[in-house]
């Protein structure tokens, strides 16, 4: 059933009840026929009793009554429909004495209704007579002459071939107007369906149709608003799929791009050391120097890369921002020890929904550039805590040179590194990302002092606290 089409299912599932309901009705439609049929033969069997008994005489009175019958079974012939059927009687007492008729014919034993279905002592039911079923008349008959008084049984007996006749033309007329019905409710209803499912027809044709390249919305201004969630989503899905690309595209740009550079000064310091340009040991650091650079670029774009990955990735989880911090500011302390900083770590425990790699990638990225632009013995600081408003705060101040004018607007850009001596211009490219992955903020101020002199640069993020409903 979860692979038959849609149409399929409509069908079945308007047919079925309809088909399922007309039966039902063909069925007591069929009953009630059937017995308005035998109600109307058990009304010959009945007259033809009845002519039986007027034809009856009597002598004598009550016990000492002595009936005679002088009917000829050509009386009968006249209830005798097209010779289809044929009709048998008996005539006895009440004490069952044969007076007429078919001697072989079962004798009546049973009882008058409480409540015959026509004015007289009547009784029907269903028998066999010689082989053959037969519907079976009882009439008690009152016999009256100038010489006697007393009761007589008749019995009169028809065998089914007249209503079995009856009751498949019946059958058979009720069932060609029920499948007439059912064909016209059949076509009906598919002509219902194939206008109901002519809009899903046309949007899978108006899809399949499009280049393999084609992620642009689906305009379906004509589509039922049932479809409106299904085109929405759609619309949404190629939506994701058309950045997706488009990230894949800039970051296979961006990379064949940038390690361009690293490589062809690579290689030109080989070729410059194998001809003795330079001394040994300078062109090996000079090559150990251009592979670092190199190494730091891949591994940022590749980070850069893990951000995307993660952010189709929903799943977050509760995290700690100062032991995330706490652990990056460990893993760096030898570069803040080579350099003397003045290094304090203000933290305050607070959460935030992350994945533990964005926070670690985050807190690293801005500790590195921090030391980086920070001076021999200059002060570093990072802090820690929640606002009370619904987000936790990131911040590392430095006692570097700060920001130019000129770069600010374009620094968390990729590649737009303030100093290109020293970096590859991803880091902050990288803190950006994160951050608005996790919907946050992230802003670079200059520190001035009460002269108005840049005295060093504050890196400020700002997170969402954690859900409570987020598990750890």
């Amino acid at each position: 059933m979860r692979s038959r089409s849609l149409r399929f299912r409509l069908l079945l599932g308007l047919l079925a009840p309809v088909v399922l309901f007309i039966l039902i009705n063909s069925v007591s439609v069929y009953r009630q026929a059937l017995a308005a049929a035998t109600t109307a033969y058990d009304r010959t069997l009945l007259a033809s009793a009845k002519t039986i008994g007027e034809q009856l005489d009597v002598e004598g009175y009550d016990e000492l009554a002595s009936l005679r019958s002088t009917v000829p079974y050509s009386a009968l012939e006249a209830f005798e429909a097209d010779a289809q059927s044929r009709m048998y009687y008996r005539v006895s007492t009440t004490h069952g004495e044969m007076i007429s008729g078919f001697a072989e014919l079962p004798l009546w034993r049973g009882t008058l209704p409480a409540k015959p279905p026509y004015a007289a002592l009547v009784d029907f039911y269903d028998s066999e007579f010689r082989g053959q079923p037969v519907r079976m008349a009882v009439l008690l008959q009152p016999v009256a002459s100038a010489r006697g008084l007393g009761m007589a049984v008749v019995q009169v007996a028809e065998t089914l071939e007249l209503r079995e006749a009856l009751a498949r033309r019946l059958l058979v007329d009720m069932l060609w107007r029920q499948l007439l019905l059912v064909a016209v409710v059949a076509s009906v209803t598919v002509f219902v369906v194939q206008q109901a499912t002519r809009p899903v027809r046309r949007l899978g044709e108006a899809i399949a149709e499009r280049a393999p390249d084609d992620l642009s919305p689906i305009d379906a201004p004509d589509a039922p608003r049932e479809l409106r969630p299904l085109v929405d989503a759609t619309t949404a899905v190629m939506a994701r799929l058309r950045g997706l690309l488009d990230h894949q595209k800039r970051f296979v740009r961006d990379a064949a791009h940038q390690l361009r550079t690293p490589l062809a000064v690579l290689k030109a310091q080989v070729q410059s050391a194998r001809r003795g340009d330079v001394p040994a040991a300078q062109a090996l650091r000079e090559i150990d120097a251009t592979v670092d650079r190199a190494t730091q670029l891949a591994n940022q774009m590749l980070a850069l890369a893990k951000i995307e990955q993660l952010r189709q990735r929903p799943e977050l989880q509760q995290l700690n921002l100062a032991e995330m911090v706490r652990q990056v500011a460990l893993d760096v302390s030898p570069l803040i020890a080579d350099k003397a900083l003045d290094f304090e770590l203000d933290v305050v425990p607070a959460k935030v929904d992350a994945h533990a790699w964005m926070l670690l990638e985050l807190s690293r990225n801005l500790l590195h550039n921090a030391i980086r632009h920070s001076p021999l013995g200059g002060m570093l600081t990072v802090q820690v805590s929640p606002d009370g408003m619904g987000a936790v705060n990131l911040c590392v101040r430095d006692a570097g040179p700060g920001i130019a004018p000129e770069l600010r607007q374009r620094l968390f850009a990729p590649f737009a590194a303030g100093d290109t001596a020293r970096g590859s211009g991803l880091g902050l490219a990288i803190c950006r990302e994160i951050v608005l992955t996790l919907g946050g903020s992230i802003h670079l101020d200059n520190r001035l002092d009460a002269d108005g002199r840049v005295v060093g640069l504050d890196a400020r993020v700002r997170l969402p606290t954690a859900n409570p409903a987020t598990s750890d």
